[in-house]
């Protein structure tokens, strides 16, 4: 079991909103995320989350996994749950996973818990 967690001033994302606009959010969300994020406090849930999965995968945000490999949407019942694009998920290999996003105080925070495959010996 991998645990990733993190948490961000929501003041920090606003600011990036003001100076570059729509760009900012393209540059970490996808499309269909776009849509589901309305408020400035939802937007900063979703930059933790990617932060927190990237965390408990162990290799951060960089070459081995981009903002746009984690795909982050609702179940039936609105709670937040995350995908990976194919390829992230042929390097990766999660077989289960857990997502929860909060935010309060001029904070948001995300935790994620997850379980990769076992390898074959």
């Amino acid at each position: 079991m991998k645990i990733g967690t993190d948490i961000i001033q929501i003041s920090r994302i606003e600011k990036s909103l003001v100076k570059f606009g729509d760009k900012f959010k393209q540059r970490f969300l996808h499309p269909e995320e776009i849509q589901i994020v309305q408020k400035t406090e939802s937007i900063a849930g979703f930059w933790a989350a990617k932060e927190a999965i990237a965390k408990a995968l162990g290799c951060g945000i960089g070459s081995e996994l981009s903002f746009h490999d984690i795909i982050i949407s609702k179940n039936q019942k609105g709670a937040p749950i995350f995908t990976l694009t194919q390829e992230a998920q042929k390097v990766h290999k999660i077989q289960i996973s857990s997502l929860s996003i909060s935010h309060d105080g001029g904070f948001a925070i995300a935790v994620v818990a997850i379980m990769l495959e076992i390898e074959p010996s």
